[in-house]
């Protein structure tokens, strides 16, 4: 056994309360689904239309989306886009593509809003404390490690140009796991609809995007687990009509060394785990993407901090906080109307 052991928890996740079908062109009255894997997690497309569909023809487009995006801007494919300009290291402009482009945008968009609590150039400290493409570590790095890697980190030292992408110092990376999920949501999304599909509901690794209605007008609706011991018990059931949802949460991805838990969520601004007391975070936008990324910046900040960013910004956000006497929710003021009994 390694020094660190994983310790189960229970966490919030999003449940999806739908009835599941599987054949092609189904008449409205019944479900079609389509299952896949990508991203090192998998994905379920949910849909209902009048017309004729070829579901097979749809499962492919969307597979080849979805593996372009990978191909881009997978951190776990040594030739991948991304990859490629993590390891350019002149002051030369790095040509990157038009999805890369708008992913990398609207990232800093993001860094700059939150002060850069959401920075994709945290990359050398996510390697160095166990939860990059290297694999994990035994034991926590040392602030020596840690103020080294802190000197390549920092949004600032990333710009983004008409030519592409500079890099103002060597060992400057870029890691988009935080955001491109939820754009792959969105690509999806945009395919369902280019194939006439408007009542649907997509879903990678958490990450989704809702449209439409099921038969009958019956609204999608999506259930926020109770972190209980006794089963699966709901605690919340949402219905956010067309909206993308995204959750971050430090409940799966972690490590323990010598009694301490380290999440895989890192603060840039201490290039440390988080250890602050917020289990998940769930954000309703438009854009999946930008709910991704705001989900990780939310779930970074403190829950104080978190709120008041929230509704700053008008964003709608439900935080669930682990105390003393069990869990809390926080809901931002753009979130309220959406919670229901």
């Amino acid at each position: 056994m390694h020094a660190y052991s994983l310790i189960k928890i229970w966490f919030i996740t999003i449940c999806l309360l739908v009835i599941s079908g599987c054949s092609p062109a189904k008449p409205a009255s019944e479900q079609v689904q389509l299952n896949g894997n990508t991203m090192g997690t998998y994905y379920v497309v949910k849909y209902y239309d009048d017309s004729p569909i070829d579901s097979t023809d749809l499962q492919q487009q969307l597979d080849t989306e979805l593996e372009l995006i990978n191909d881009l801007m997978s951190t776990y494919r040594p030739e991948s886009e991304l990859m490629r300009f993590n390891h350019h290291n002149d002051a030369s402009a790095f040509a990157i593509s038009k999805p890369t482009r708008l992913v990398v945008a609207e990232a800093l968009r993001l860094a700059q809003q939150t002060d850069g609590v959401l920075d994709i150039t945290v990359g050398p400290l996510v390697e160095l404390w166990g939860f990059g493409a290297k694999g994990r570590v035994e034991k926590a790095p040392s602030q020596t490690d840690i103020d080294q890697a802190r000197a390549v980190v920092g949004y600032e030292k990333l710009t983004l140009t008409d030519n592409g992408l500079i890099k103002a110092v060597p060992g400057l990376a870029v890691d988009l796991s935080t955001i491109a999920k939820g754009y792959g949501v969105d690509r999806v999304a945009e395919i369902l609809e280019q194939n006439g599909i408007s009542n649907y509901l997509v879903e990678i690794g958490g990450e989704m995007r809702i449209k439409g209605t099921k038969p009958s007008a019956q609204p999608w609706k999506i259930a926020i687990e109770k972190p209980v011991n006794a089963g699966q018990t709901m605690q919340r059931v949402l219905q956010t009509g067309d909206m993308g949802v995204a959750t971050s949460g430090d409940y799966r991805n972690y490590f323990e060394a010598e009694g301490v838990r380290y999440s895989h969520l890192i603060d840039p601004r201490s290039g440390k785990p988080i250890q602050h007391h917020t289990v998940s975070t769930t954000v309703l936008h438009p854009s999946c993407m930008t709910a991704d990324g705001y989900a990780t910046a939310l779930n970074v900040m403190s829950s104080d901090e978190a709120i008041i960013f929230a509704n700053r910004y008008n964003i709608a956000a439900l935080l669930v906080v682990k105390t003393d006497d069990g869990f809390i929710e926080l809901a931002s003021d753009a979130f309220k109307p959406f919670l229901t009994e």
